[in-house]
């Protein structure tokens, strides 16, 4: 996936579109984060994880260079699988919060609830930026990197983003579990 997001960067420039250009330019940066993670903070990504995040950014970047517009689902597809995303930082951060904090404590079953309200505020937060990046590109003429198709473009967003939550929510929470604390078993075992 990392070559080809390379292929898509370059072939972006030679075409100069630069929605392609921005969007796997941050992909390709998005796909190192585990290896700097590693190396810096000595903090091993599980593999799964490790390809969850790659894949969103991947299928994001395929998005923009076409498949959005000729492939009527597939909006739908990546806004849940980077919802997912999303919801499993917002669960790892938290769980991470309780492990570190003796103060914090939340019942178990409030995660899922969490998970949900995380991702809805940071879905709502992605849709303002499109607006605004919409705005901006009328203004000036700028073609931007994200754009919005309307209002039912934005509620079909929204309801994707829950879906991606609410897989996490359900499923994905055990998983995470033992992610984090092998995470914090690996720190502690370092530190």
């Amino acid at each position: 996936m990392q070559l080809l997001l390379v292929g898509m960067f370059v072939y972006g420039f030679v075409t100069r579109a630069p929605k392609i250009v921005t969007n796997a330019g941050i992909g390709v940066v998005v796909t190192f984060l585990p290896a700097i993670l590693r190396r810096n903070l000595r903090v091993t990504l599980d593999p799964f994880l490790t390809l969850w995040v790659t894949a969103a950014v991947f299928f994001h970047a395929v998005g923009s260079a076409g498949a959005y517009y000729q492939i009527w689902w597939y909006d739908h597809f990546t806004h849940a699988l980077s919802a997912s995303v999303v919801a499993a930082i917002g669960y790892v951060t938290l769980r991470s919060l309780i492990i570190y904090s003796d103060a914090i404590h939340i019942p178990r079953r409030f995660l899922a609830v969490y998970i949900l309200i995380f991702v809805t505020a940071f879905g709502v937060i992605w849709e303002v930026l499109e607006y605004g990046l919409d705005v901006l590109s009328a203004r000036t003429g700028i073609e931007m990197p994200l754009s919005q198709f309307g209002l039912e473009d934005t509620m079909n967003d929204l309801m994707f983003n829950l879906l991606g939550a609410l897989i996490v929510a359900v499923w994905g929470q055990l998983y995470l579990s033992r992610v984090t604390e092998r995470l914090h078993a690996d720190r502690a075992h370092d530190g």
